[in-house]
């Protein structure tokens, strides 16, 4: 009798339930901006899952489910018109660069999925930050439309853009629903706190986590914008926008790349707030989570190590 065959992906319930937390949000940016993003997230999911596959044969080891997860939230972070190559480069980068070097999967120290947005938003920073579209509206919307009608003005750009070139916000009400420009998945702050709601609701992300990025970001948001920090947006309406939501609920909260101890959660969490804010209003880029989680990705292992020689040492000073 033969040896018997192994599985091509390695089963993970957890990558399934936050699989099933990201379609609603799939569904809703093919609604708001045509069925190009589906296409795009399945050539996105291909060329990701070729690329962990080519290194784990070398090892006889099968493909993570996790590599699914990342290719879906990589694909959601894109504007809907990102050219096909340019999607592709940045998933292989950050697949091979954001995990297989440190080993594959459960040893990298950075998000896969945000380590491929970084280099392609700063490798070809004019198709990720100018090329934008408009949101369909009514009914079919995007699902009877290839790509919805481009925008090449910044007065009609992402709301974060406009800004910080004219000082003026969307309403809440735009910003909550989801029906203006942006990336595909980092619109409708309604579907992704439905999404987090079920994410906590069956523990597979740590509400511990989302709740300090927003306290962090909260805390030096109205600190700033009550000082009249004139780069700073209402912390509401900033927080609604510019993908802060998508970040903290699904790219903060990954178990890998996050800390494990409790404290280590909140202060990973406050410290990707605090500096969310200061890229925003400070730096050259609109949106700072995505920056900021990398950052947090640094400082997680020295959070976690700091935490736990604190307890040692009130451990040994009761005794």
């Amino acid at each position: 009798m033969g040896l018997p065959k192994k599985p091509l992906f390695m089963k993970q319930k957890l990558m399934r339930r936050v699989m099933i937390s990201l379609v609603p949000i799939i569904i809703v940016s093919i609604y708001f901006f045509g069925l190009r993003a589906l296409v795009l997230l399945i050539w996105v999911t291909a060329i990701g899952i070729l690329a962990e596959w080519f290194f784990e044969r070398q090892y006889h080891k099968p493909i993570s489910e996790a590599v699914i997860v990342t290719c879906m939230l990589y694909t959601l972070t894109l504007p809907p018109g990102t050219p096909f190559w340019i999607a592709a480069v940045g998933i292989i980068f950050g697949i091979v660069f954001g995990k297989e070097v440190f080993g594959g999967f459960g040893k990298n120290i950075f998000n896969p999925a945000l380590v491929g947005r970084c280099f392609v938003y700063v490798s070809f920073p004019e198709p990720l930050t100018i090329h934008w579209v408009k949101p369909a509206a009514g009914f079919p919307g995007g699902f009877a439309l290839w790509l919805t009608e481009p925008i090449d003005a910044i007065s009609q750009s992402t709301p974060m853009l406009i800004f910080r070139e004219t000082g003026q916000m969307e309403s809440w009400i735009k910003l909550f629903i989801g029906n203006i420009p942006g990336s595909l998945g980092e619109t409708s702050a309604l579907v992704i706190i439905l999404s987090a709601i079920y994410l906590i609701y069956t523990k597979s992300a740590s509400w511990q986590t989302m709740l300090a990025v927003l306290a962090g970001y909260f805390a030096m948001s109205t600190s700033l914008f009550l000082m009249g920090a004139p780069p700073i947006p209402s912390p509401i309406l900033g927080c609604l926008s510019g993908g802060l939501l998508f970040g903290t609920v699904f790219m903060a909260t990954d178990p890998i790349s996050s800390p494990v101890t409790m404290e280590g959660k909140w202060i990973y969490g406050v410290l990707i707030g605090i500096v969310t804010v200061i890229i925003r209003g400070y730096a050259l880029f609109a949106g700072g989570i995505m920056f900021a989680i990398l950052i947090g990705n640094t400082f997680s292992p020295l959070i976690d190590e700091t935490v736990k020689l604190y307890k040692n040492s009130r451990k040994k000073v009761a005794l």
